[in-house]
């Protein structure tokens, strides 16, 4: 499918709006493809900019965001290490994570230059991920097409949480769809309305993922079906 396709697919399968978005991690702009040299808070605002258009954006225009930067598996000059270092301590120090959590916070597993963003439907290149963002109806026809609704699985991470950012790597490293509560920072940049959870689609698994949410929706619509009938009967 072409990523137009596989953007309708996405859609129709969960009502989705906002529909999804694509990165694709790039050492320079594609041809065509507008550049955004401005710093922005968090390297999450740049999933809504996405929402508008295709643009890159170069490793240092994260910056601002060192725990996102770092995620993103950029090479970090070390006035952004410093400061990165600073932030965690504050997060450990005020009981937002453990000291010793920080080091298995997932990172994208190469050092990209820059990052390619925009919707997923007029996306140039092949997306290395999709972020989407649910409701919890939406989320929980995403659940069940990646099989984490089953009893017979270690269900003791179908969801992650903080930072948000990390549920990029996460699918990455791991080749699965991720469903995440996300953080205050995201929530905070992105503005993100409060009932919406954040997910995330690995490239590598986009066609095969979204026929699985295509084929669970029509499961969903049977069983709504079924359960209208029931509670119609007398």
């Amino acid at each position: 499918m072409t990523n137009q396709e596989l953007a309708t697919t996405i859609i129709a399968a969960l009502d989705l709006d906002p529909a999804p978005i694509a990165i694709a991690f790039a050492d320079q702009p594609p041809i065509g493809v507008d550049v955004i040299q401005s710093e922005v808070p968090s390297s999450c605002s740049f999933w809504r900019r996405a929402e508008q258009g295709v643009f890159y954006a170069p490793a240092e225009a994260h910056f601002k965001c060192p725990v996102g930067a770092m995620v993103m598996g950029f090479e970090l000059p070390q006035p952004v290490v410093d400061e990165l270092g600073q932030l965690v301590n504050n997060m450990c120090d005020c009981g937002y994570m453990a000291s010793d959590e920080a080091a298995h916070i997932p990172t994208v597993p190469f050092r990209p230059k820059g990052t390619v963003y925009g919707p997923l439907a007029a996306f140039p290149l092949h997306a290395d991920a999709v972020v989407c963002w649910l409701s919890p109806v939406q989320a929980m026809i995403w659940n069940e097409a990646c099989g984490e609704g089953r009893w017979d699985r270690d269900v003791s991470a179908a969801v992650t949480g903080r930072p948000a950012c990390a549920a990029l790597p996460a699918g990455i490293n791991e080749n699965r769809p991720v469903l995440s509560f996300g953080c205050m920072g995201m929530r905070t940049f992105t503005e993100v309305a409060d009932d919406r959870m954040l997910a995330t689609i690995p490239g590598a698994v986009l066609a095969e993922f979204a026929s699985k949410l295509q084929a669970m929706r029509s499961t969903n619509d049977a069983m709504q079906s079924f359960y209208k009938g029931r509670l119609s009967s007398p």
